[in-house]
């Protein structure tokens, strides 16, 4: 059972709603008593409650989860070869932590100004009204398309098999990722409060790994490195010698940056699960975004001090094993290779667990095909038809490509779309600042706007630069053109523009009716949802007073 409102503006002024069941919202209007109404928002008002499980722990470690997944460990050989040299690779990783500190600041704005379930969808909706429904239909091709947790899951697998000094070739690395996101699909959509425990166990485990690695990198600094004297590191020495000008490697070195970051937003998809979220996501994301930018920092640090320069681009994404077994030696270098694994784990946990909830959001709004099972919480409480939606992707996502290109094209694919996401949410609320009265924006947090106009330009340059063609073989693909990741992401977003343009056009055309979009309230966990009314365009209302009445959704 439903609890089915007239849209926004229509509300009854009797005190009494009225109740649908699933199947016949159209036309079982069952009216209830005023104590029956209290009785059932009580009800409804525990269920909320009762949902909020995530806290100020929860909510950071979601954060670091996201964030520390395996971009530290694997992408700094890959940036250094792309920059040319170590100073520049340093200034690549300050830019890249500016712009997540920015990004920070503007989605804890937004998220403590909306804080609802969904993050970026919520924020999109809310500020791009016009054409109707289109800012959501185009998102729902960016979330359903991309499968965010297929990269982490390739390189559990690769660490795994390093741990175990065995042979890593294309299927058993693959299916070794295979076992890990199945097992992260399950444990979140069977076991909610133990997937939330295990992704806090994880955190700390990793936060625990990297302050080793930095205590490590102060020890080579110190000259105590298990390396013949002519072998030593000196990469602090000419720190710019080879330094590239390329537009395409400097601007691909900070995508691999920006992965190593990509999480500062991940509370903000659990928002209405979260207790006190205002307060929450005030204390949380800043404290976890600084905390990790500091360390990303001093882990750089450490790899140059401890690993020469043709170690560290001759180990492709095992740069922190060499660090590893050049301080600490052979021993410890396998130990490392099964943390950074469990690190990759942790990050795929927290990666499913947002974007399951975000493809529920699509559904609880109607947006997607078949849009109550998508919504629905059965049978484990848990969105676990959206959960299972990410898994099938990412598995697709990570069998596709070619062994050679498949982190890198994964890698690039997602952070691509993501940027140009950022430049429209940044923008939407430069929109609102400057129209702040008519859209009563006034959140407890300000990410200011010389920040938010930062945030916004380093986007439109992420999304730009990367169509200028490589010099001198930088090209990060194999066999793969350079442009790709840019077209399918380009591509990912106008197919939910495609899908607009029949569900919310072209089909009520033909049709003869119109789409309305009107709030349910789930009775089983208190949530507010919508669903999309097909009103034959003979009963729409004729004047423009009843229009007024019937036309109070979210756009």
């Amino acid at each position: 059972m439903s609890k089915f409102f007239s849209p926004k503006g229509d509300n009854h002024h009797d005190g009494s709603t009225s109740t649908i069941t699933d199947h016949d919202h159209k036309n079982a209007h069952i009216s209830t008593a005023p104590e029956d109404h209290d009785i059932q928002d009580g009800h409804l008002q525990v269920a909320r409650d009762n949902k909020r499980q995530i806290g100020i722990v929860s909510a950071t470690f979601l954060i670091v989860n996201r964030v520390i997944g395996t971009g530290i460990f694997a992408t700094p050989g890959a940036i250094l070869a792309l920059s040319g040299s170590v100073g520049l690779s340093l200034f690549i990783w300050l830019a890249g932590m500016l712009i997540a500190l920015a990004g920070t600041a503007v989605y804890t704005e937004w998220g403590t100004g909306l804080p609802v379930n969904g993050g970026d969808y919520a924020y999109l909706k809310h500020v791009y009204r016009k054409p109707k429904f289109l800012a959501s239909a185009m998102y729902a091709g960016y979330v359903v398309l991309l499968g965010w947790a297929s990269g982490n899951s390739v390189i559990f697998g690769e660490y795994i098999l390093h741990a175990a000094n065995v042979e890593v070739d294309r299927w058993n690395q693959r299916g070794i990722g295979l076992a890990c996101i199945t097992a992260a699909f399950l444990i979140h959509g069977c076991a909610l409060k133990w997937g939330l425990r295990l992704q806090n166990l994880l955190g700390a485990i990793k936060v625990i790994i990297i302050l080793i690695i930095v205590l490590g990198g102060f020890i080579a600094l110190a000259g105590h490195v298990k390396l013949p004297e002519d072998e030593k590191p000196r990469n602090f020495v000419k720190a710019f010698e080879g330094t590239t000008g390329s537009a395409y490697g400097v601007v691909t070195a900070l995508y691999n940056v920006i992965w190593s970051y990509i999480g500062y937003s991940n509370a903000n998809y659990a928002l209405s699960e979260t207790r006190n979220p205002v307060r929450t996501l005030k204390i949380a994301a800043p404290m976890a975004i600084g905390v990790i930018s500091i360390l990303y920092m001093l882990v750089n640090i450490a790899y140059f001090a401890a690993v020469p320069r043709e170690e560290i681009l001759s180990s492709g994404r095992l740069v922190a094993a060499s660090m590893f077994r050049n301080v600490f030696g052979e021993t410890a270098e396998r130990a490392l290779s099964v943390f950074v694994a469990l690190s990759a784990f942790g990050n795929v946990l927290a990666v499913i667990f947002s974007q399951g909830r975000l493809v529920q959001e699509l559904g609880r709004e109607g947006v997607l095909p078949f849009p109550r099972f998508w919504a629905s919480n059965k049978p484990f409480n848990a969105p676990l038809a959206g959960l299972f939606e990410h898994w099938a992707v990412s598995v697709i996502i990570m069998l596709a490509p070619p062994p050679g290109d498949a982190y890198n094209f994964i890698l690039n694919l997602i952070s691509y779309p993501l940027a140009i996401v950022n430049v429209f949410v940044s923008a939407g609320l430069l929109h609102m600042y400057v129209n702040r009265t008519r859209w009563s924006w006034y959140p407890p947090i300000s990410a200011t706007m010389p920040v938010v106009i930062f945030f916004m330009l380093s986007n439109v340059y992420l999304v730009v630069a990367p169509f200028v063609p490589p010099t001198d073989g930088q090209n990060v693909y194999k066999s793969l053109p350079y442009w790709i990741h840019c077209v399918v992401g380009f591509g990912i977003i106008i197919s939910g523009g495609i899908y607009w343009c029949f569900w919310a056009v072209l089909l009520p055309k033909i049709g003869k009716y119109e789409l309305i979009q009107e709030t349910v309230i789930d009775e089983i966990d208190g949530w507010e949802g919508s669903v999309f009314i097909k009103r034959p365009l003979s009963q729409l209302p004729t004047t423009t007073a009843e229009r007024a009445t019937t036309t109070g959704t979210n756009y």
